[in-house]
């Protein structure tokens, strides 16, 4: 037991993780044996969703506590060496970052992995605040790219595959793509990061530590052991619930030619198999911070709070990755332990936007609550899984085509979505769980869709653009690899 009163904080997050995992959807077959063990001592908040269903503004959202809706950053954007977020909204250029507000009131906050937006084959672009960090794993303003290897890759067209991959702008990258490696598995990618992460646990300290874990899979490639593979025989592997047509009644993603490319080439299952395969790779990295943690001085006396930045599409709505408004893109994984505090082992439809995590840790560390926040704390839910919570879950983007943000609500049962162009979509999500009918016109949810439609922010700010003049801007050409 260690001698401050102060707790620690194991802050956890996974990128592209969405619903499928066996405490929340549970996908036919689904192995993930850890986040059962981590639903059992935490509120799993099932009804939790990001802020927008990128990486970039998702992050930034979670790690300042300001909503898209009030920062304008809506969409990723690349070609940043460091904070440009602070020059590309206004009201970032002086927000404190969670582990600097943890930092400046006794902690020890250090960091590895994925925290902020990086991806893995575009080294040195992150968003990634050095200053926000006592120490930070390798280097922070490239943290992961040196981490992951690529198989060798059959071209598309010797795999008797057509033209047109997404994310092809690279010959034979295949950065859209599903492959086992076959190097030893403790050599690379978010085993090395949990290897650091451990060590930081058995590391005996003066201060009470913020310790933020970044695991990049199960984002794009699927490339990880072939045991994980293993686990999911292809003739076995479920496809997700779909229905032919279901875009009839909804907003355009614009992102159809990714699912016909998936269906022309008959790779749907096998890419399935890679993103179940990169779940249970790094649901046995989350198996390991938890054994790590319970053999560690910090065993009672330590938060966990475990988040993914957005949901995931396999499929789903002719749509793959994220950038969409329905439950599928922005519903996440959220997963929080107080000791001594938190009903363990219940769940919750009660609400939750990610920016709800920064005023949450907050209270729960006895540490003001800046006013930069825009969330809400889930306190009360920790306490009472039950207790109602006023403020819905609000999730923001901006489509291409489109001049205006977007904009959705969701309560304990229904999802409301605004576009930028003026649609609406309406859905039921206990009687309709996968979206697939609009309720938008239906007169007898009419009184529904006014008071979900009141929840919408009156006032949003437009998006942002790149900042070219800011100190954090890096000039490079930018293939269609960016995503």
């Amino acid at each position: 037991m260690q001698a401050f009163s102060s707790p620690n904080v194991l802050f956890i997050v996974v990128d592209d993780l969405n619903d499928y995992i066996s405490p929340l959807d549970n996908h036919p077959g689904i192995k993930t044996p850890h986040f059962d063990r981590l639903a059992k001592r935490s509120v799993n908040f099932t009804n939790a969703h990001c802020a927008a269903p990128a990486c970039h503004p998702s992050r930034v959202a979670v790690m300042t506590g300001v909503h898209p809706v009030q920062s304008g950053i809506y969409r990723n954007m690349f070609g940043a060496h460091g904070p440009r977020w602070r020059d590309e909204s206004p009201v970032l250029k002086k927000a404190v970052v969670l582990s600097q507000h943890f930092r400046d009131h006794g902690y020890r906050a250090v960091g590895g992995g994925k925290i902020f937006h990086t991806l893995q084959w575009t080294p040195g672009d992150s968003q990634n605040d050095p200053d926000a960090w006592d120490a930070y794993r390798g280097d922070p303003l490239d943290p992961i790219s040196a981490d992951w290897l690529r198989p060798k890759l059959l071209s598309d067209e010797k795999a008797g595959l057509t033209k047109g991959r997404p994310l092809g702008g690279h010959a034979n990258s295949q950065l859209f793509g599903a492959a086992p490696l076959s190097d030893p598995e403790e050599s690379y990618g978010d085993h090395l990061v949990t290897d650091w992460a451990i060590e930081q646990m058995k590391q005996p300290g003066d201060k009470p530590l913020f310790l933020a874990v970044g695991l990049f899979r199960p984002h794009i490639p699927w490339e990880v052991p072939q045991r994980w593979f293993d686990l999911y025989p292809l003739d076995e592997v479920k496809l997700p619930e779909h229905r032919p047509g279901d875009l009839k009644d909804a907003h355009s993603h614009g992102r159809q030619s990714w699912h016909k490319w998936v269906t022309d080439n008959k790779q749907w299952q096998k890419f399935m198999q890679g993103y179940l395969a990169s779940i249970s790779y790094v649901d046995h990295q989350l198996g390991r911070l938890l054994d790590a943690l319970d053999a560690s001085p910090m065993k009672d006396n330590t938060i966990i709070v475990l988040w993914s930045d957005h949901g995931f599409h396999i499929g789903e709505k002719e749509n793959w990755e994220k950038f969409a408004l329905w439950d599928q893109t922005t519903r996440v994984p959220l997963f929080i332990h107080a000791p001594g505090l938190s009903k363990d082992g219940e769940k919750t439809r009660q609400p939750a936007t990610l920016t709800d995590i920064y005023p949450t840790l907050c209270r729960l560390s006895g540490l003001p609550i800046p006013k930069q926040c825009s969330g809400t704390s889930l306190l009360p839910q920790l306490k009472e899984p039950s207790t109602p919570k006023k403020q819905l879950a609000l999730t923001s983007f901006q489509f291409w085509s489109e001049k205006t943000p977007s904009l959705a609500v969701a309560d304990p049962r229904y999802r409301f979505i605004r576009y930028g162009n003026g649609f609406e979509e309406l859905y039921d999500l206990k009687n309709d769980p996968h979206e697939f009918t609009n309720l938008a016109d239906d007169p007898r949810l009419a009184k529904v869709k006014v008071r979900l439609a009141k929840a919408l922010p009156a006032k949003v700010v437009p998006i942002r653009t790149i900042p070219t003049d800011s100190p954090f801007h890096r000039s490079r050409k930018r293939g269609k690899a960016a995503n």
